[in-house]
């Protein structure tokens, strides 16, 4: 699994995996080393429109050209990715996450479930109850009364373990459910 920050505006982010390199078991994704651990989905390398400051890893939206989706360069099995974010007024991003780079995708949404990041009161277009920030996308809907209003950070959890993957936002549980198996593929197909 690899994780995506797909057009985020700020974002700090950890995670916990088998994988991890030091003793507490955590790998920070932001921090001192700017976007290092990061790349292009299927390219080398970031563009100029992403930035990492004080571990705030962030988008810089006046930047038309130059965006993408940036993915970890590690691969990670089951996680616990722990982040906090905030949107600007009008905001639409997300997190994949279980993002598979090979020839047989051409977009990171095509590849793995997302957590859904948006400005729920600001965005333009009307937005479906599984469209709105801390969904699992066009999937399973968080209430609305867990988000913070736009501007304000928000600290989530998003946890896999052996195919049951929960979101915690704010100290709630904002979405639970189970991977890969029939219930899923029903999910998935409506």
């Amino acid at each position: 699994m690899k994780v995506l920050l797909l057009s985020l505006i700020y974002f700090t982010v950890m995670i916990q995996s088998p994988e991890a390199q030091d003793n507490t078991g955590w790998i920070k994704l932001s921090g001192e080393s700017g976007l290092k651990g990061w790349h292009l989905f299927k390219q080398p390398g970031i563009n100029p429109a992403w930035n990492s400051v004080d571990g705030v890893i962030s988008l810089d939206a006046n930047k038309k050209e130059g965006r993408g989706d940036i993915v970890t360069d590690a691969t990670f099995g089951d996680f616990e990715l722990r982040f906090d974010w905030k949107v600007a007024k009008g905001s639409n991003s997300g997190i994949v996450f279980l993002v598979q780079e090979s020839d047989a995708h051409d977009a990171t949404w095509h590849t793995g479930p997302e957590f859904q990041v948006i400005d729920n009161t600001g965005y333009p277009d009307k937005l479906d109850a599984k469209q709105m920030a801390a969904s699992l996308y066009d999937l399973i809907p968080c209430p609305v009364e867990y988000i913070k209003p736009t501007g304000e950070w928000n600290t989530t959890v998003i946890k896999l373990e052996k195919g049951k993957l929960e979101f915690i936002v704010n100290g709630k549980n904002a979405v639970s459910t189970v991977l890969w198996n029939a219930g899923w593929d029903n999910l998935v197909a409506g």
